[in-house]
C-alpha cells in the first residue's frame, strides 16, 4: 500500500516537475521558445529564399524577405560560369573536401592530446602554457596576419597543401574547451587504469576520448566551419590555382561578375546561389552533431 502510494505520488510529481513526455505545464515554455526559435531560423530561411529569388526580387524596394516567384536561374548561371573555368570545379571541390577532412581529424587529435596533458599530467610551465593559450583567445585572425605570413614564409609552406592545414591546426578555443571537459574526469578513474597496467596512450584512447565526445563534436563543427569557409589562405599564401579551395573560387567568381549593369544583376543571383552551396555543408554537419553540441552546452554549466 505504501509503495503504491509512493509510486503514484512521485509519478504525479515527475509528470508535473520534469515530465518525459508532453504535459500541460510545458505550455508556458513553448510560448516562449517557439517565437525565439522562429527568430533564430530567420537567417537560414533568408539564405534559402535569396538563392531562389529572380533578379527583380533581389533588387526590389522595399526588400522582400520571402521569395514570391522562385527560380533556378541563379544556379544555372552559377553552373554555367563554373563550366567555363580553366581548372575543373571538381579540383576545387576535391581540395576543399580533403583539406577540411584532414584539418578536422588532425585538429581533434592535437587539441585532445594537448588538453589531456595540460589537465592530467604534471610538468613545468604547465600553467604558463595554458595561460598563453588563453591569451591567444583574445587575438582576432586579422591581428596576426603579418606574423603568420612571416612564419609560413620562413617554414617554406607557401604554395603547399600544408599551408591550408597547419595554421588552423591548433585552435585555442578547442584546447580550452577540451581541457575543461577533461578536468571533469575523476583522477581515480585514470589512476585505476594505471594500476591495471594501462599506458597513457591506452588511457587517452579508451577512457578520455569516449568521455569527452560532446566536446569533440563541438570542436569538429568549429574546425569544419573554419576550414570549409576559409578563402583567406588561398588568397594570401597560394599562387598555384590548382591548390586553391572552393570557397576562394566561388568568392572570386561572384566578385568578378558583380560589376555594373546587367552583369551586376546576374552577379547578385550567382552570389546568393554560391552562398547557399557553401552554407549547406555547415548546416548538415551541425544537424548531425547537434545532440552532442547540446550536451557540451549543458555540461559547461555544471561544476
Amino acid at each position: 500500500m505504501a509503495m503504491s502510494w509512493y509510486r503514484r505520488y512521485t509519478g504525479i510529481r515527475n509528470r508535473g516537475i520534469n515530465p518525459q513526455g508532453f504535459h500541460v505545464s510545458q505550455i508556458k515554455f513553448y510560448i516562449f521558445l517557439i517565437p525565439l526559435a522562429a527568430v533564430m531560423l530567420l537567417p537560414i530561411i533568408y539564405i534559402f529564399s535569396s538563392a531562389f529569388k529572380p533578379p527583380d526580387e533581389l533588387f526590389a524596394f522595399p526588400p522582400r524577405f520571402f521569395v514570391i516567384n522562385p527560380t533556378f536561374k541563379n544556379f544555372t548561371d552559377l553552373f554555367s560560369k563554373l563550366s567555363t573555368s580553366g581548372i575543373p570545379v571538381s579540383r576545387y571541390l576535391f581540395n576543399s573536401i580533403m583539406i577540411t577532412a584532414v584539418t578536422v581529424v588532425a585538429s581533434i587529435l592535437v587539441s585532445s592530446t594537448a588538453a589531456y596533458a595540460l589537465s592530467k599530467k604534471r610538468f613545468k610551465l604547465k600553467k604558463t602554457l595554458f595561460a598563453v593559450n588563453n591569451i591567444a583567445l583574445m587575438f582576432v585572425p586579422i591581428a596576426v596576419t603579418i606574423p603568420r605570413f612571416l612564419v609560413i614564409e620562413r617554414l617554406s609552406l607557401l604554395n603547399t597543401f600544408w599551408v591550408h592545414i597547419l595554421p588552423v591546426l591548433a585552435m585555442p578555443v578547442g584546447l580550452f574547451l577540451l581541457k575543461q571537459f577533461i578536468d571533469g574526469i575523476p583522477d581515480e578513474v585514470l589512476e585505476a587504469a594505471q594500476i591495471d597496467g594501462a599506458s597513457d596512450w591506452r588511457i587517452y584512447w579508451r577512457i578520455v576520448l569516449p568521455m569527452i565526445q560532446p566536446a569533440i563534436a563541438t570542436i569538429a563543427i568549429l574546425t569544419f566551419q573554419a576550414a570549409w569557409n576559409n578563402a583567406e589562405i588561398s588568397t594570401l599564401y597560394i599562387n598555384n590555382e590548382s591548390m586553391r579551395t572552393l570557397a576562394f573560387y566561388l568568392g572570386t567568381l561572384t566578385s568578378t561578375t558583380t560589376t555594373t549593369g546587367a552583369a551586376a544583376v546576374a552577379g547578385q543571383g550567382i552570389a546568393a546561389a554560391a552562398a547557399l552551396i557553401m552554407f549547406l555543408p555547415n548546416l548538415i554537419i551541425f544537424i548531425i552533431l547537434q545532440r552532442q553540441v547540446m550536451s557540451t552546452m549543458s555540461h559547461s554549466g555544471l561544476k
